[in-house]
């Protein structure tokens, strides 16, 4: 687990040193232990390295000994064993027990056909000097982000968007991506909130030379067929594979834990550790005060089970003093909230260990979240016709839809906005997943767009804000593949979600673990928003400073003020997005503010946030 960062100038002019140091300095919290730099006639590749494999021969970058090849990554190989000792006794042969070494001595010899080889999380530069060109590559779904600012002479990559600033390049905002973002509540991938930044898609890799720069899909979700099988066969499977997918992930050189909430993915991953560990499993989790969000009790019955070394520590929820900070480990605005728990467990785990497991992916991928048991119960979605059906899903998983954009819109920016369309996003992924049942769609649709534009920005980003390495075992390859072979029907039966992943972790982890209510890991920010800290939302919202970008009427932001007062009306996600939208503004776009090396508070942002709030939330440091 690292950051990489660099660049490829197509008429060999460096990059001044200063800025380039500061490319990586800017990523230190993701590689504290090491920083590595490749140098080349206009290009550089470097690395921030959390040492994690091979402590003492994993410095980065690897380099071929005649000097050709240089390779950087951030990620983790998880089969790298298995692909080093593939090698052994030829020309390839690995002098390290480095995963990296181990994706250079492939590329010397296969090429960047390589990349099918690969079980892990990652994203990859390769410079290879016999072709005067640079690979930059990201793995099949996203887990390891990777952003790119390509101006037409002069290509700079990094693992945040942070470190690409630091060049120097113009800071604006990006109207699509705005509009957009207004519709998902996160900017979907690739596109981002800066103009002239994107996000490498999950499956491609970008082949850089002096003439330009190509796209190439290495990987494709949807090339699975549904396959029909017997529920036995399927649990079978299931259980194999997802054992495998833990084993591979426990390979470490530093001590490793879990995150552990109860639910049935983290439960399952947790006693698949147990099974394969001969010591207990470390495992983490916060509880809150309030009981109605506190999901502590289920951790400890799953921690009890499995006997793992349990560390919970009881926090108050109002821990919105970190928005800020989430804010600026993210460097994109996202309306989720969860970001600032997932923070304080992250922060809780990096006290004893530098890895956990966690169980993101599992409910993307067997339909756990209860939106679809909604959807699908209360719509005609099964039988409907195609377009209906995508239009409806599209409208299920929209925050503000066209027309309430458009009204919540000034005049100018609206023109900025115009012929832009929402559906045009989910559009092509529907067409890619046409050959599949329609629950299967919908889980596509979530695949593509929420996990890598949400859902994996989370462990991520506020596991590196900690300099913990996040692992996610529903996210191997051969899980994905296997869940898209299935029929959604076994999925999603009879109101039941999950249906054969609970079924094929019942006997793991029991019955009342496998079939408890679904909490979600958030905070009662609404509540909030009617109360203690609607003067805040207003203020804010309503400041001159806000209104001054002339992006929402303050008439429109009025009104979704007034409205949720009302008993009756919930508008505390629309006023989540909003918010997080000026916070960004704040950090990243105004011109004084980003002069900065660590996240900013809400008193560095001008912002006045209420004592009783700030008193109570945990430190940042």
């Amino acid at each position: 687990m690292c950051g990489i960062f660099g660049y490829f100038d197509r008429q060999r002019d460096p990059l001044p040193d200063d800025k380039l140091r500061a490319m990586g300095a800017i990523l230190r919290h993701r590689g504290p232990d090491d920083q590595g730099i490749h140098f080349a006639e206009g290009l550089a590749i470097g690395n921030q390295r959390l040492s994690i494999i091979d402590i003492a021969g994993g410095h980065q970058p690897f380099v071929s000994d005649d000097g050709n090849i240089a390779v950087v990554q951030n990620g983790e190989i998880f089969n790298h064993v298995e692909l080093a000792r593939e090698l052994e006794g030829s020309a390839y042969a690995c002098r390290s027990h480095s995963d990296t070494e181990v994706l250079l001595r492939l590329y010397e010899r296969e090429g960047i056909a390589f990349l099918n080889r690969l079980n892990g999380m990652f994203s990859i530069a390769i410079h290879d000097a016999r072709q005067d060109a640079l690979y930059l590559v990201r793995d099949r779904i996203g887990v390891k982000p990777l952003y790119i600012h390509d101006d037409g002479k002069r290509l700079s990559f990094g693992s945040e968007i942070k470190s690409l600033l630091r060049t120097g390049i113009t800071r604006q905002l990006n109207p699509q991506a705005l509009h957009h973002y207004l519709t998902f509540n996160y900017v979907p991938p690739p596109l981002t909130l800066f103009e002239g930044i994107e996000h490498l898609k999950p499956g491609h890799f970008l082949r850089i030379d002096r003439r330009g720069s190509q796209q190439h899909q290495w990987w494709c979700l949807a090339d699975q067929r549904t396959e029909t099988r017997s529920e036995d066969d399927w649990i079978a499977e299931f259980n194999a594979t997802l054992d495998d997918a833990v084993r591979l992930r426990l390979r470490s050189d530093v001590p490793f834990g879990a995150f552990l909430s109860g639910g049935v993915d983290s439960s399952t991953v947790v006693g698949l550790m147990s099974r394969h560990m001969s010591e207990p499993v470390n495992t983490y989790a916060i509880g809150f005060h309030e009981p109605r969000f506190d999901e502590s009790p289920f951790a400890a019955q799953a921690a009890a089970r499995f006997g793992t070394r349990h560390t919970m520590r009881k926090v108050d929820a109002n821990m919105l003093d970190l928005w800020p900070l989430a804010v600026w480990f993210c460097d994109q605005p996202h309306g989720d909230v969860s970001f600032m728990p997932t923070y304080r467990v992250a922060r809780l785990a990096a006290q004893e260990v530098k890895v956990v497991l966690t169980g993101d992916g599992g409910d993307e991928l067997f339909a756990g979240y209860d939106k679809y048991r909604n959807f699908f119960s209360a719509t005609d979605a099964l039988n409907c016709s195609d377009e209906l059906f995508r239009k409806r899903y599209h409208a299920n998983l929209s925050l503000f839809d066209e027309t309430a954009k458009c009204s919540l819109y000034t005049p100018e920016f609206a023109k900025l906005a115009a012929n832009i369309q929402s559906f045009d996003i989910t559009c092509p992924l529907f067409d890619e997943a046409a050959h599949l049942d329609r629950i299967n769609q919908a889980l596509y649709i979530d695949m593509r767009l929420l996990l890598a534009g949400n859902n994996l920005v989370k462990p991520d980003r506020m596991g590196m804000a900690c300099s913990l390495e996040a692992r996610t075992p529903f996210l191997d390859y051969r899980m994905m593949e296997l869940a898209f072979r299935m029929p959604g029907s076994i999925k999603l039966r009879d109101g039941v979600t999950k249906y054969i992943f609970k079924k094929a972790a019942r006997e793991l982890i029991g019955d009342d673990l496998a079939y408890r209510r679904k909490q979600m890991f958030t905070v009662p920010v609404g509540e909030w928003f009617r109360g203690s800290l609607a003067g805040f939302v207003q203020n804010l919202l309503l400041s001159e400073r806000t209104l001054s970008r002339d992006l929402f009427k303050a008439e429109s932001v009025r009104k979704l003020l007034q409205e949720h007062q009302q008993p009756a009306s919930d508008r505390t996600r629309e006023l989540r997005a909003l918010i997080a939208v000026e916070l960004w503004a704040r950090t990243f776009i105004d011109p004084t503010d980003f002069e900065q090396d660590s996240s900013p508070g809400f008193a560095e942002l001008g912002i006045a946030f209420p004592t009783t709030f700030a008193q109570n939330a945990p430190s940042t440091e």
